[in-house]
């Protein structure tokens, strides 16, 4: 079973818009093994375009799988249809609603694809 093994521990930047990794953060994914998220790694949690309906739904959830999503997107680790799934299942761990986390999951298959990092592109 997929879980986080530590707490999310972050710290408001400047910009008042990304958060800043105070500790490793940690996760258990039953396919990909442990995923650590690296000290220091900035994070604006779900990028969710600030429309009041869509926002309202789901822009104040799931702060510890979008900081995972983020560092899997911006380090290529997996692919990217299973950082999308890890996200889904993550958020689902964290108890978010299964519609909520479809929601979610739905937004970055749709709108993901230009902020993945593909690993050959280091």
């Amino acid at each position: 079973m997929s879980r986080f093994l530590t707490a999310l521990q972050v710290e408001l930047q400047g910009d008042r818009k990304t958060w800043k990794l105070l500790s490793e953060f940690v996760y258990e994914d039953a396919e990909h093994g442990r995923i650590a998220v690296a000290r220091g790694f900035e994070t604006d949690f779900a990028s969710v375009p600030r429309l009041p309906v869509v926002f309202d739904l789901v822009g104040a959830y799931g702060h510890a799988a979008a900081t995972l999503h983020d560092w899997l997107y911006s380090s290529g680790l997996v692919p990217r249809k299973s950082a999308d799934r890890i996200f889904r299942e993550a958020l689902r761990t964290t108890g978010i609603a299964r519609w909520r986390a479809w929601l979610m999951w739905a937004g970055v298959r749709l709108g993901g694809s230009s902020h993945y990092r593909h690993p050959d592109s280091f």
